[in-house]
């Protein structure tokens, strides 16, 4: 069974009291994308769009993500790099 890699982005915001709208201005992408990483959409992450959403949460790669074993991908409709 293979797993899957889950953002932890709406634990980070609640915790900073911060909107998705604020996060995605301080980061530098759309909401329409920061949505797609909420959800687990995105297939993939550059570098530095998690440096810049580090710096924006004040807080580690780790604290973002989380590994989940045995979960497997579900088919998505949403390509792209974010």
């Amino acid at each position: 069974m293979e797993g899957t890699i889950v953002f932890r982005i709406d634990v980070l915001l609640a915790k900073r009291k911060m909107s998705v709208t604020e996060l995605a201005e301080r980061v530098g992408i759309t909401l329409a994308n920061m949505s797609i990483l909420k959800t687990g959409k995105a297939k993939a992450v550059k570098v530095s769009t998690l440096a810049k959403l580090c710096a924006a949460l004040d807080c580690q790669p780790g604290d973002l993500l989380e590994y989940c074993p045995g979960a497997g991908e579900e088919e998505r409709d949403d390509e792209g790099e974010l």
